[in-house]
C-alpha cells in the first residue's frame, strides 16, 4: 500500500445523500498530513419534489425502466453540481483549487448479503463523469463496492472517517449517525484495539415514511408528533422481532428490509397514528441502546457524539438519554463538527484517501478481507 508523501494543505469537497433522501450536503474540508480534518465550510440544496418522488420510487421498485434510471441520476448529478457551485461561490473559489470532490451517490439498494441466492450488491445512483464535466473538479466516486468485492458489507464506511476526526483525542468515544438509518461506531481508548462499527436499524426513514403518509411535509419537525402519541408496548416487541436486530455485527441495512411494507405488516389496524409515531421512535433509540449494549466499553460511563438529522429530533434525543442512562451525549459540534455534517465530511476524507492511495475501510467494522483503497478516480 503506498502512502502519501504530500506536506501542503489540501481542500476536498464531499457529497452526501443519505437514505433521508432530504438533499445534498456539500462539505469543503481541509486535509493536512498528521492532523485531523477541519471542516472550512458547508452547502446544502434540498431535494425537489420530483427527484424525491423519482429516488423514493427506485428504492421500492421491483422492476425499473434504463430510462427511469437515467432521468434520475441525471437529475441527482445536476443537484450535486448545482451544491458544489453554490460552495465554491459563497467561498469565492475556483475549481482548480479543490483536490477532488468525493461523491457518495445515492444509495436506491445495499444487499451485502444477495438477494434469493444471487452475489451481494450494493446500488448508488451516480454519475461522476458528468459530475467533472459540470464542476471542472476531479471526482472520486464509488467507495462501496471495493470494499463488497473484499468480502466486506461495504457499510458503513464512516467510523474510518471517525477514526481519523475523533481517534487522536484522548478516552473512550462513541459516534452515532442519525441518518435514514443509525449507525454506532466505537473509538477504543487503547488505540491498538480495533474500532467497532454497524448499523444499528432504522432511524429517520420509518419515521419520515410514517409522518409523510398522515400529513403533509417530509418529516416530524422536533419529534412533535410523536412525542403527542403513547408507546405501544405491544407493537414495539413485534417490530424488535426483526432477526436483523439480533445479527452479530459487522451488519448494515437499508430501505430493502425496512420500509413501510415491513412495518405494515406488523401493524393491527387498531392503532392511533400518532401511537405509531412514538413506537417508532422508541424502535431507534430501544436498537441504538441494544447496540451499545454489544460493544466491549472500557468504563463504565461513556461519551456519546450524535450527529446526522436525527439530532435535531428533540423527542428522538430525549427517548436514547432515557435508554442509555450510563451514556453522556453531546454534540460533536463541541469538538469542531456540526452534527449535519460528519457523513459529507466523510466522503471528503475518503476521496483524499484514494487520491493518496490509502485504504478507505476499516475491516473490522465491514468485515472485508483487509484494508482496501476505496472508489475511482474521474478527471475533469
Amino acid at each position: 500500500m503506498k502512502t502519501s508523501t504530500a506536506t501542503s494543505t489540501a481542500y476536498y469537497i464531499g457529497l452526501m445523500s443519505g437514505t433521508s433522501l432530504d438533499g445534498i450536503d456539500a462539505a469543503l474540508v481541509s486535509l493536512t498530513p498528521g492532523t485531523p480534518p477541519i471542516l472550512i465550510a458547508t452547502a446544502a440544496v434540498a431535494m425537489p419534489d420530483r427527484l424525491h418522488t423519482q429516488l423514493l420510487h427506485l428504492c421500492h421498485t421491483p422492476s425499473a425502466s434504463f430510462a427511469e434510471l437515467a432521468a434520475a441520476e441525471d437529475a441527482f448529478c445536476r443537484l450535486q453540481a448545482q451544491a458544489v457551485t453554490a460552495l465554491l461561490t459563497n467561498q469565492g473559489l475556483a475549481a482548480a483549487q479543490i483536490t477532488a470532490i468525493g461523491s457518495h451517490g445515492q444509495t436506491i439498494e445495499h444487499a451485502p448479503q444477495g438477494h434469493q441466492g444471487g452475489p451481494a450488491y450494493t446500488l448508488q445512483l451516480d454519475n461522476p463523469s458528468l459530475l467533472a464535466e459540470l464542476t471542472g473538479c476531479t471526482v472520486v466516486a464509488d467507495f462501496r463496492r471495493r470494499d463488497l468485492a473484499a468480502g466486506g458489507q461495504a457499510a458503513p464506511l464512516a467510523p474510518a472517517f471517525h477514526q481519523a476526526l475523533f481517534g487522536q483525542r484522548p478516552g473512550e468515544k462513541l459516534v452515532l449517525n442519525l441518518g435514514g438509518f443509525a449507525n454506532l461506531t466505537w473509538l477504543p481508548q487503547d488505540q491498538e484495539r480495533a474500532v467497532v462499527g454497524f448499523d444499528t436499524g432504522p432511524a429517520n426513514v420509518l419515521l419520515d415514511a410514517w409522518f409523510a403518509k398522515h400529513h403533509t411535509g417530509r418529516f416530524d419537525e422536533n419529534g412533535t408528533w410523536a412525542a403527542s402519541g403513547q408507546v405501544d408496548q405491544s407493537l414495539l416487541a413485534r417490530l424488535l422481532k426483526e432477526p436483523f436486530f439480533h445479527q452479530p455485527p459487522p451488519r448494515s441495512t437499508g430501505r430493502e428490509l425496512f420500509h413501510l411494507a415491513w412495518l405494515n405488516d406488523h401493524l393491527t389496524g387498531n392503532e392511533a397514528p400518532s401511537d405509531v409515531q412514538a413506537t417508532l421512535a422508541e424502535l431507534t433509540a430501544v436498537s441504538v441502546a441494544q447496540g451499545v449494549a454489544q460493544l466491549p466499553l472500557s468504563q463504565s460511563s461513556a461519551t456519546l457524539l450524535v450527529g446526522g438529522g436525527g439530532a435535531h429530533n428533540a423527542y428522538l434525543m430525549e427517548r436514547l438519554a432515557a435508554h442509555l442512562p450510563k451514556v453522556t451525549l453531546l454534540s460533536p459540534a463541541t469538538l469542531g463538527w456540526p452534527e449535519d455534517w460528519i457523513e459529507a465530511g466523510a466522503f471528503a476524507w475518503l476521496a483524499h484517501q484514494r487520491l493518496h492511495g490509502l485504504p478507505g475501510n476499516l475491516p473490522s467494522v465491514t468485515g472485508a478481507s483487509g484494508p482496501r483503497v476505496l472508489g475511482g478516480i474521474y478527471a475533469p
